[in-house]
């Protein structure tokens, strides 16, 4: 199953600086999706609270097979690589130098929907799972959201969750630091991480006198807010959309922590968590079946469901033109 090419889409309107042309965008989507595939899901979805109705349990995936996702015991050898080195390379310097090279500049100007049709680009035809674009595969999220009745802010959640695969166009130096399952780097690698404390012993922050330590650089009950998540496209959206738009804690949060598997999946970190982050928890919960299950027969026309985006875009991103 042989990538196609990367294919450049015009932007209409306002100008973006020119992409990376060494960039396998069709290598990076496709090693996303084996990622999504490729562990067990451990933990049974659970109704978490009757009085929002975010919480309520998701009834699009009912008559799905949920054993056939997250297998990472028999993943390939693509996948098995890929988090070796991710776990090599997501150092705490790493992750000063990704965040201060954030802040010191734009990468681009475009909208939201313009940056959709950028990540539209990325076209895999190795998924054996799903032949749709970026939009279609981006839509179907925001739908199943829809369907179920959640609210407006979290469809847009959805269709925009995996926008920070931008990332990899601008100043990723691979895939490891743009997908994957992410995690806490400053403090001793917890064994939930896919794969375990094994794969981190390259790491030169693996057992150092700080880092390698229970908190490290943190103290219990700090809040994942005063945590260093893996650098990646859930930690880069999360601070591109944050002061940007008028998205509540709740999703930023879905945004943020969505790829966190070792925390909201396997119960790792709790001691780091402080009572905003219990409530985080239950929502990005909430949001993990439509990031994992929400790929159908169902192809979403991109045309018909544009006009209602747009508005949906446009409520909650005052600004029309977003910095990168």
């Amino acid at each position: 199953m042989a990538p196609a090419a990367v294919v450049e889409a015009p932007v209409a309107q306002t100008p973006v600086p020119s992409f990376k042309k060494d960039r396998d965008g069709l290598a990076l989507e496709s090693l996303s999706d084996d990622i999504d595939k490729v562990n067990i899901l451990k933990s049974n979805l659970k109704k978490e609270n009757k009085d929002k109705d975010i919480y309520e349990e998701s009834d699009f995936d009912k008559n799905k097979d949920k054993t056939q996702f997250r297998q990472y015991e028999d993943a390939c050898d693509r996948v098995k690589n890929f988090y070796k080195e991710q776990h090599t390379k997501q150092t705490v310097a790493y992750n000063l130098k990704a965040r201060n090279d954030f802040h010191s500049k734009t990468r681009a100007e475009m909208s939201i929907w313009e940056a959709m049709e950028k990540l539209n680009t990325l076209i895999d035809e190795s998924d054996p799972d799903t032949s749709l674009s970026q939009i279609e595969h981006l839509l179907q999220s925001a739908e199943a959201i829809r369907r179920d009745g959640k609210p407006r802010w979290m469809q847009l959640t959805g269709l925009i969750h995996d926008l920070g695969k931008l990332l990899y166009f601008f100043d990723a130096q691979g895939q490891w630091d743009v997908v994957g399952d992410t995690f806490p780097v400053g403090l001793a690698f917890d064994n939930r991480i896919i794969y375990g404390t094994e794969s981190f012993k390259d790491n030169p922050d693996y057992g150092h006198d700080v880092y390698g330590t229970k908190f490290g650089i943190y103290s219990p009950g700090c809040g994942l807010d005063n945590v260093m998540l893996s650098w990646g496209h859930d930690e880069y959206l999360y601070h591109v959309v944050k002061d940007q738009s008028t998205l509540p804690e709740e999703a930023l949060a879905m945004i943020r922590y969505h790829s966190f598997y070792p925390w909201h999946n396997a119960g790792a970190y709790q001691e780091l968590m402080n009572d905003k982050d219990h409530q985080m928890l239950k929502a990005v919960k909430a949001f993990n079946p439509y990031d994992l299950y929400s790929k159908s027969d169902d192809v979403p026309s991109v045309e018909e469901l544009k006009p209602y985006y747009l508005e949906l875009i446009d409520e909650f991103f005052p600004s029309k033109v977003i910095k990168w």
